[in-house]
């Protein structure tokens, strides 16, 4: 009984970060903001989503499933890494923020 309430809960979570993610990818006005919809809240929504199948599966009698910690493993590591590299390469490439995005003004190419 608790279990499902955590899994439910857990669900909700995720979806929601996921779709603020989303929606944060479509509504943000320029690259450098639009990157930290896929890379945070996205992140921490399927973060959430794979833990309550692990809670799952081990309440329902199929044992701990190293499946789900792995991609939760590679998920956390790989989206940080990514959204660096991206951000990286823009600033590498000169693209341009919106006016007013606060932290880009004074950064030099390595």
């Amino acid at each position: 009984m608790i279990s499902e309430w955590v899994v439910s809960i857990l669900l909700l979570f995720g979806g929601t970060f996921i779709l603020i993610g989303s929606i944060g990818l479509i509504k943000l006005p320029d690259f450098f903001m639009r990157l930290h919809g896929p890379t945070k809240a996205t992140t921490l929504g399927m973060a959430s989503m794979l833990i309550a199948a692990m809670v799952y599966f081990v309440n329902s009698g199929h044992g701990l499933s190293v499946r789900e910690i792995l991609i939760t493993i590679f998920l956390l590591i790989t989206a940080p890494i990514s959204g660096y590299m991206l951000i990286k390469s823009a600033i590498h490439h000169k693209l341009k923020a919106k006016e007013g995005t606060k932290g880009l003004d004074n950064v030099e190419d390595d």
